[in-house]
């Protein structure tokens, strides 16, 4: 019994050592967060050229969102796009 408990600490700082295990589920978090910015940011700017707004404010909404990606297209959703709804269209 003492030489599987002994076994089984070392194969576990082997496995800790080697990192195999340690890093995978930071990795997965943080794949799954960058996957969710870039759909943000692309469903933002489908959803600035579907808009009915202006070229011009087409465009100074794109290039908001092109700089600041996570926070332009955010910006878009909760303010721009509702104002975009209710103002007249301009070209």
């Amino acid at each position: 019994m003492k030489g599987m408990m002994r076994m089984s600490r070392e194969r576990l700082m082997v496995i800790a050592a080697d990192g195999q295990y340690v890093g995978l589920p930071i990795a997965v978090v943080v794949v799954l967060l960058i996957l969710a910015a870039a759909g943000l940011y692309i469903s933002a700017l489908i959803s600035i050229i579907t808009s009915p707004a202006g070229k011009g404010m087409k465009f100074v909404w794109i290039v908001f969102a092109f700089i600041a990606p996570f926070i332009g297209s955010a910006l878009w959703f909760f303010v721009g796009r509702r104002h975009a709804r209710s103002s007249p269209v301009t070209f």
